[in-house]
């Protein structure tokens, strides 16, 4: 069963451009932000991630835009896990981002790491963490990282 995590973003005037429409990074701060607020709600907020010397990393970022977001116009985004590597060192997640509840405005696609913050190596993060993020959030396209060439 796929499930996802929401939430509803207000636009603010310092969130538009010149031309009227939403800058382009904003959709990204707000699926970053989504994505603090995920793990927040799990019982991993960023003092108890660093208690454990974890924290998240983004290796890459890819945003489709479909529909301008206007000035008055509020987000609701959302985030589910399309991808796990077996450790759990490695992620990816998929975030859709609608203007005024059901327009589809941008998909985004993430992919991530956990990093070992005294080592700046990848790690896998407590088995606690993965098992939670599976079993609430894992999406209907869910795919099993494969292990990176060397």
């Amino acid at each position: 069963m796929e499930k996802k995590f929401k939430k509803l973003f207000e636009t603010r005037w310092s969130d538009f451009d010149a031309n009227h429409h939403m800058r382009h990074t904003v959709y990204n701060d707000c699926a970053a932000q989504l994505r603090l607020d995920l793990l927040i709600h799990n019982g991993y907020d960023m003092r108890t991630l660093s208690k454990l010397g974890l924290g998240p990393v983004l290796l890459k970022e890819e945003t489709k835009f479909i529909k301008e977001v206007h000035i008055g116009e509020n987000l609701t985004v959302d985030v589910e896990i399309i991808g796990l590597s077996k450790s759990g060192d490695r992620w990816n997640m998929l975030h859709h981002i609608y203007k005024n509840e059901n327009i589809l405005a941008a998909i985004i696609t993430v992919e991530g790491a956990w990093i070992d913050m005294k080592l700046r190596k990848l790690t896998p993060p407590p088995k606690e963490l993965n098992d939670k993020f599976l079993e609430n959030y894992r999406s209907g396209k869910f795919k099993w990282i494969e292990k990176r060439l060397k």
